[in-house]
């Protein structure tokens, strides 16, 4: 069968909401969740076993884990080791969140192991009840499967949501564990306080596997120490990215931000760990490291040529990511909480300030937003306010207003209409944060439609797709964007009117912000090559 075909059963799983909810029942016991997956894990041929033998590096976190797996992936890879990741969500294809050697896994090569493991979870699913695992187990399962079969020397793979009750925790012997910042996100199942959820992360924790964790707020630390201490899981807090030595100088980031400094020096200690074990050197790592009151601090090494490569040329889109098209230039980020937001707003602040100096003439800021699930909108909103934008624009995380959306991208779980409303609810926030008072009459910006909310301010709009807000954004000058100017429905003329200003700026800088999700649909647009 087609690679399509594949992605369409596999959206019949994608029961988000529903296995939350699942998640929020099963929270007081997660047993009864691993028990589940291991489940069905033996329906799909494999066993808890088989795992031991994927030598996991097991990563978790709030914000950056995604980097610090890129990052660990890319030294290790670097030595010449064949390399699995897993990570989620993905940005314009599902088979992102599989990759071997760096690459996402090819269509063929997905459609063929999704077959052999939904093959075997259907055929057994009348003797369990009519169960099938949801989506993100069913792709949890898929990547164990895949990396198995493919024999990679290493598996590096990041949690979906929390740790304790994650099914990536059914790994039982990760040869090394680590944790990004944390801060807080998804509060119905994590809880609502930095200890809840340092509790969760730490739950991915094994007895004498070694740990290592960012420096987090004092609260959160004191949590995983307890946690480390309860499980007898040697752990560490990792050096500053400057007291390394290395031979070159200072070290070079492939990802921008002050914040990857943190999600590199955490790689460079789970990385250089794997090395010790996997070259024979493999130290017993004493548990009894946190008698005292604090987490020690791992010590800083001199990063070998092969790290020190690793960290400069390491890659991973939609985060701190800038594209230039012409006179448009992207300022991409997944930002999706508060913490992370302070950071990307950091980013984007001084890197724009730079592009703006470069500039031939008037440069106009747009924001493009949204954001999803029970996401505190308006405390991000409040953040970007002081970036000095232009046009603030928000759409919901559908690619295009017509049914050409590829398949990778749907999302069953939340209706349009509620995607619209989160989008009008956060271009509200946006006027109530700069103080406007708005009039009757106003109405979404697509020919035909009915009246929705009171007038909006003249810097604020709402877009029913991506495609048709980039294409208003850009008012021409991104040649990648008109050639889909046919599949756009055509604009109100006031809201053209609006766009003088954009029309005569030498140049446009986007952010694009609040939602990976977003972030994904705005690149399938403007790489057409990462549909494909």
């Amino acid at each position: 069968m087609e690679y399509q075909d594949a992605i369409c059963t596999l959206n019949t799983l994608q029961t988000n909401s529903s296995a939350l909810e699942q998640v929020r029942r099963e929270r007081g016991n997660p047993q009864l969740q691993l028990q589940a997956m291991r489940g069905f894990l033996e329906r799909a041929g494999l066993t808890v076993e088989e795992l031991d033998h994927l030598n996991i590096i097991h990563v978790t976190g709030t914000k950056g884990k995604g980097s610090t797996c890129a990052f660990t992936e890319h030294i290790l890879r670097s030595y010449g080791f064949h390399t699995g990741f897993y990570s989620s969500p993905h940005l314009v294809q599902v088979r992102e969140r599989i990759r071997i050697n760096g690459q996402p896994i090819g269509k063929d090569i997905f459609t063929k192991y999704f077959w052999q493991v939904y093959g075997r979870l259907d055929e057994t699913k009348e003797a369990h009840g009519g169960t099938m695992p949801a989506y993100f187990r069913f792709l949890t399962i898929l990547a164990f499967h895949i990396f198995l079969q493919e024999k990679v020397d290493l598996a590096v793979v990041e949690v979906g949501i929390g740790g304790a009750y994650d099914c990536t925790n059914i790994i039982r012997k990760p040869w090394v564990c680590g944790i990004s910042s944390l801060g807080i996100d998804h509060t119905q199942i994590l809880g609502d306080t930095i200890e809840k959820i340092a509790w969760q992360k730490g739950g991915i924790f094994k007895p004498g596997v070694p740990a290592f964790t960012v420096r987090q707020p004092e609260e959160a630390m004191a949590v995983l120490r307890d946690r480390a201490k309860e499980i007898s899981c040697p752990l560490w807090v990792c050096p500053q990215l400057e007291d390394y030595q290395a031979d070159c100088g200072p070290l070079h980031l492939g990802l921008a931000g002050q914040h990857q400094r943190f999600n590199a020096s955490l790689a460079l200690q789970l990385s250089h760990t794997w090395l010790q074990r996997r070259c024979g050197s493999d130290k017993t790592f004493p548990s009894a490291n946190l008698e005292n009151s604090r987490v020690p601090e791992a010590s800083p090494f001199s990063p070998s040529p092969v790290m020190v490569k690793g960290l400069s040329e390491t890659e991973w889109p939609g985060r701190s990511q800038t594209l230039k098209h012409g006179a448009v230039t992207y300022f991409l980020d997944g930002a999706h909480t508060k913490r992370s937001m302070q950071a990307c707003v950091h980013w984007f602040r001084e890197t724009a300030a730079q592009h703006e100096r470069n500039a031939s003439g008037p440069v106009v800021r747009v924001l493009l937003f949204n954001a999803t699930g029970e996401r505190d909108s308006a405390a991000m909103l409040k953040l970007l306010q002081p970036s000095q934008f232009d046009f603030a624009v928000f759409c919901p995380n559908i690619t295009e207003a017509i049914a050409s959306c590829n398949a990778d991208q749907q999302n069953f779980n939340v209706s349009v209409e509620n995607m619209l409303t989160r989008c009008l609810d956060n271009e509200r926030s946006w006027r109530l944060h700069n103080s406007q008072t708005y009039q009757n009459g106003s109405e979404l910006l697509i020919e035909g439609s009915l009246p929705m909310v009171p007038k909006r301010a003249a810097d604020t709009l709402v877009f029913p797709c991506i495609l048709s807000a980039l294409q208003w954004i850009t008012q021409g000058k991104d040649a990648v964007l008109t050639q889909s100017a046919q599949r756009v429905l055509a604009v109100k003329p006031s809201i053209t009117a609006k766009a003088a200003s954009l029309r005569e700026a030498a140049e446009i800088h986007v952010l694009v912000t609040g939602s990976l999700h977003l972030v994904g649909g705005v690149l399938k647009h403007l790489d057409p090559e990462s549909s494909k």
